[in-house]
C-alpha cells in the first residue's frame, strides 16, 4: 500500500481543487460515489469569485498554487486531450509555467557542480534571472572571443526539483490506480500509463543536455530553411544541470502591436511558422512540441526563432506517411483514403466497417471546408475526432495526440498574427510535396532500403532464433505433457497482492472524500 504521504498530498490537492472551483465543474454522470460526495462537498467551500472568470482560470490558479510538479502535469495534461478533454486541455495551454526565481547563488552552485568550474570561469558576466519555470530557469550572460563579448543564454535546473517530483509523483500514481480501478472510461484511457509517460517525459526534460541535443538536431535539420532557425548549443558550457545558447535578439510573438509597428508582414510570418512545424514533422520526424508565441521569438530579418525545446515530438516514417496521407485526404476531401489509412496504421480495429468510419471522418471534415478561414476551428475538430475514436474503438496513440495539440497551438498563433489565417491552405503545398515523396518513386526506394536492411539483420540473427525457437518448442511439448503448475506460496502470493491492490484504489478514493469532511468541519467549528 502507498505510504501515509502520498495520501496526504492527494488530500490537499483534492481540497485545493474544490476551493478553486475545479471539482465543481466535473460531470456526475457515471461518476462513483466518492466523487459524487466530492462534488458536494466542494458546492459548500468552494472561493467566492466573480462570475465572469473563466474555468481555464481556476484550474491554473489550482495547478500553481499545488506547486511546481503539479503544473508539469497540468501542461503534459495539455497534450492529452483524449483524457481530459478537448475544452480543458485548450485550458491548460493557458497555463503560466511561472515561478518565483531561486537564488543567484544557487544557480551559479549548480552550474559549477555540473561544469566542474565556477561561473567566474565560464563567462565574463552572469547576470539575475530573466525568467523562471517549474524546472528550470534561464540568466542572461556573456562570453569572451576572439572578436570581443558573446552574449549568451544560461538556462539552471531548479534545485531540489528532482526529489520534489518524485515525491510527487507517487501521489500521481495513487490517483491513477484508483481511478484504472472504479472508473469504467479508464481502462481505455490507461491513466497509469499516462503517469508512466509523464514520469519519463519529466526525467529527460531535466537533463538539460537532452535539450541541448534536441536544438543541436533541430539546427542541423533546418540550415537552409528559409525564416525559421533555433539558437546554437554551447557545448563546453552545456551539461545535466545547464545548457547554454545563444542569446535571441527579437520580439516575442505574443507582441503582436510591435511587431505590427516594426513593419513585419504578418500574414508571412503566420504562414512561414505553419509550413515550418508541417517541415519539420514531416520531412525530419522531429518537431517542437511547446511552440506556444512566449517560445517563438522574431529577429529583425522576420526569421522565426524557437526557444525552450524541453517538449518534442517524434514521428517514424511509417507514421508521416500515413500523417500526410490523412491530411491530404482532408485537404482533398478524399474521406475514404483518409479511413482507410486509419486502418492500414492499425488505429481502428479491423472489425469496424471502412465506410461507415469514412462517413464518420466526412462528419469531420466537411464542416472545415466551404467556410471563412476565422471560422474554421481546430478545437471543434479535435472534439470531433475523439468522439469518434471512442465510437470506432480506436487506440491511443501518444505521438499523435502530441502532433494534434502542437498543430492547435501553432494555428493560434497564427491566428493572433492573422485572423484570416487558414490553416489548412497553408498546410497544402507542404502536404502534397512530402506525400509524393513518401508515396512517390523515392518513398519507395527508401522502403526498399529499409527492407534490405531488415533482411540483413534477420540473417544475422537466424542462428539465435533458431535456438530459441527449439528451446520454446521443447518446453512448449513439456507444458501440454505435465501441464502448467504453481507452488502454493506463489498462489498465496498472488492473492495477497490482488487484495492488497484492490484495497488500494477503495482507500485513495474514500480517504480524499472523507479527509475532505474532516477539513470543512473543522473549519465550520
Amino acid at each position: 500500500m502507498p505510504n501515509l504521504r502520498a495520501y496526504f498530498s492527494l488530500l490537499k490537492a483534492a481540497y485545493v481543487l474544490m476551493r478553486e472551483g475545479v471539482i465543481t465543474a466535473l460531470p456526475e454522470e457515471g461518476a462513483p460515489p466518492p466523487v459524487r460526495l466530492a462534488k458536494s462537498i466542494a458546492k459548500v467551500i468552494e472561493r467566492r469569485r466573480s462570475k465572469s472568470q473563466a474555468q481555464s482560470e481556476n484550474l491554473s490558479k489550482a495547478l500553481n498554487r499545488l506547486g511546481p510538479s503539479w503544473v508539469k502535469l497540468g501542461q503534459f495534461l495539455a497534450t492529452r486531450p483524449d483524457i481530459v478533454g478537448a475544452s480543458i486541455a485548450l485550458d491548460l495551454e493557458l497555463l503560466q509555467d511561472r515561478m518565483d526565481a531561486f537564488p543567484a547563488e544557487d544557480a551559479k552552485a549548480m552550474i559549477a557542480e555540473t561544469l566542474g568550474m565556477q561561473v567566474e570561469e565560464a563567462f565574463t558576466t552572469f547576470g539575475p534571472a530573466i525568467a523562471a519555470a517549474s524546472i528550470a530557469q534561464v540568466h542572461r550572460a556573456t562570453l569572451k572571443t576572439e572578436n570581443g563579448q558573446r552574449d549568451v543564454a544560461v538556462k539552471v535546473i531548479r534545485p531540489g526539483v528532482r526529489a520534489r517530483f518524485n515525491r510527487d509523483l507517487e501521489t500521481f500514481f495513487v490517483a491513477a490506480r484508483a481511478m484504472e480501478r472504479h472508473l469504467s472510461i479508464a481502462k481505455r484511457l490507461q491513466p497509469v500509463l499516462v503517469v508512466d509517460m509523464l514520469a519519463t517525459s519529466a526525467k529527460l526534460e531535466m537533463d538539460l543536455r537532452i535539450e541541448a541535443a534536441g536544438f543541436s538536431e533541430m539546427g542541423e535539420n533546418t540550415t537552409g530553411d528559409e525564416g525559421f532557425r533555433v539558437p546554437k548549443v554551447d557545448w563546453e558550457r552545456t551539461g545535466r544541470d545547464c545548457v547554454t545558447m545563444d542569446w535571441v535578439e527579437g520580439t516575442k510573438l505574443t507582441r503582436v502591436e510591435e511587431l505590427t509597428v516594426a513593419g513585419h508582414d504578418l500574414s508571412a510570418v503566420a504562414n512561414t511558422l505553419n509550413q515550418s512545424f508541417l517541415r519539420h514533422v514531416l520531412r525530419d520526424g522531429f518537431f517542437h512540441a511547446d511552440m506556444h508565441p512566449g517560445n517563438l521569438f522574431l529577429d529583425a530579418d522576420s526569421t522565426i526563432v524557437a526557444v525552450d525545446l524541453g517538449i518534442a515530438g517524434r514521428m517514424g516514417k511509417a507514421e508521416r506517411r500515413y500523417l500526410a496521407e490523412i491530411l491530404l485526404g482532408f485537404i482533398t476531401q478524399d474521406y475514404l483514403r483518409v479511413a482507410e489509412v486509419h486502418f492500414e496504421a492499425g488505429y481502428v480495429p479491423d472489425h469496424h466497417d471502412v465506410a461507415s468510419f469514412a462517413q464518420a471522418i466526412r462528419a469531420v471534415g466537411e464542416p472545415i471546408h466551404g467556410q471563412d478561414a476565422d471560422k474554421v476551428s481546430m478545437a471543434r475538430l479535435l472534439t470531433l475526432l475523439f468522439e469518434i475514436t471512442e465510437l470506432f474503438d480506436m487506440k491511443t496513440q501518444p505521438q499523435l495526440l502530441l502532433l494534434q495539440k502542437t498543430m492547435v497551438v501553432v494555428e493560434g498563433v497564427a491566428r493572433k498574427l492573422d485572423p484570416k489565417f487558414n490553416m489548412w491552405k497553408s498546410a497544402e503545398p507542404v502536404v502534397a510535396h512530402y506525400v509524393s515523396r513518401l508515396i512517390g518513386p523515392i518513398g519507395k526506394l527508401d522502403e526498399a532500403k529499409d527492407g534490405l536492411k531488415a533482411m540483413a539483420k534477420m540473417a544475422q540473427l537466424a542462428p539465435e532464433m533458431a535456438t530459441r525457437a527449439e528451446r520454446l518448442s521443447h518446453e512448449i511439448d513439456t507444458m501440454a505433457r505435465d501441464g502448467v503448475r504453481l507452488d502454493q506460496p506463489s498462489i498465496e502470493a498472488i492473492g495477497k497482492a490482488e487484495a492488497r491492490h484492490s484495497r488500494s484504489g477503495r482507500v485513495a478514493l474514500w480517504v480524499i472524500a472523507l479527509g475532505v469532511v474532516a477539513l470543512v468541519w473543522q473549519q465550520v467549528l
